[in-house]
């Protein structure tokens, strides 16, 4: 039955009104996400927050300068640390195990994680092995890495290698699984070799999800680097946390760890810009 003119105008205007109050609780509902000046307001929001309830409960004597203190008194530990160059000569360290660790395992897990969830030849070998290895503590392997390599920087790569390598191997050999099959049948039906099927078809469709998995394990190696400079180190910000640990200069670790916490997300949000240059095929939400 047709509908008349006003019933239309009804049904528009209703229409009109759905679409207002599905913006303005877009934030609320399921599946629909902020826009990007949502997404930094909101961030922006709580951090401001957090820093306003730490110079509360500073200001205010509730917690005692030993525990937790102030921001001013933390900001000028930083500012002092950093004049006197003993900022920067830890970060320079940390930066570089960090980078040297992290690119040995990364290239590791991709080239053992892409062969594995290719071919269930080496899958057979791999996956067991790494699933028995993982779930070990790494903190035990502290110890035995100084017995094996010694104090120096090969250590701490061995420390970060061992937290990071067996996680990424999984994740890679799972990002290759979720290669539609597909895919994979439309290459063999147009003649594609094996070869062919891997660097043309299964390589591009994996690697955004491969980018993910870095991205994510990279946060747990700035952790296994904090441990790997806890022991046996003379430079590095987990080596100057143990110091001041010594000598209760709270205002020292708390700073560190705001650092380690700024330098995490600065590689993290680099690796995100990087994956929308790299990957501009991919077109996920």
């Amino acid at each position: 039955m047709p509908t008349t003119p006003a019933q239309s105008q009804t049904i528009m205007n209703t229409k009109a009104r759905e679409k207002k109050t599905r913006k303005r609780w877009s934030l609320f509902t399921i599946g629909r996400s902020p826009t990007k000046w949502q997404a930094i307001s909101l961030a922006l929001a709580t951090f401001i927050v957090l820093l306003l309830g730490w110079w509360f409960v500073t200001a205010t004597g509730r917690v005692k300068p030993i525990f937790l203190p102030g921001l001013d008194h933390v900001f000028t530990r930083m500012l002092t640390l950093s004049e006197n160059g003993i900022l920067w000569k830890d970060i320079q360290s940390s930066l570089y195990r960090i980078a040297i660790a992290f690119a040995i395992s990364s290239v590791m897990s991709i080239v053992i994680g892409i062969l594995a969830g290719c071919y269930g030849f080496f899958k057979s070998i791999v996956e067991p092995l790494v699933d028995f290895i993982r779930y070990m503590p790494v903190v035990a392997f502290v110890p035995l890495t100084i017995l094996w390599v010694g104090t120096g920087d090969i250590q701490k790569f061995l420390v970060i290698w061992i937290g990071t390598f067996f996680q990424q191997v999984l994740m890679m050999i799972d990002a290759v699984k979720r290669v539609p099959k597909d895919y994979i049948g439309l290459g063999r039906t147009l003649g594609m070799t094996d070869r062919g099927i891997l660097l043309r078809i299964v390589l591009p469709a994996a690697f955004p999800n491969i980018w993910d998995a870095l991205r994510i394990s990279l946060g747990w190696a700035w952790t296994w680097l904090v441990l790997a400079e806890l022991v046996a180190s003379t430079s590095g910000l987990g080596y100057r946390i143990v110091v001041s640990q010594r000598y209760f200069q709270t205002d020292t670790i708390i700073g560190y760890i705001l650092l380690l916490g700024v330098l995490g997300l600065i590689s993290d949000q680099v690796m995100r810009g990087a994956e929308k240059v790299l990957f501009k095929y991919n077109h996920r939400g």
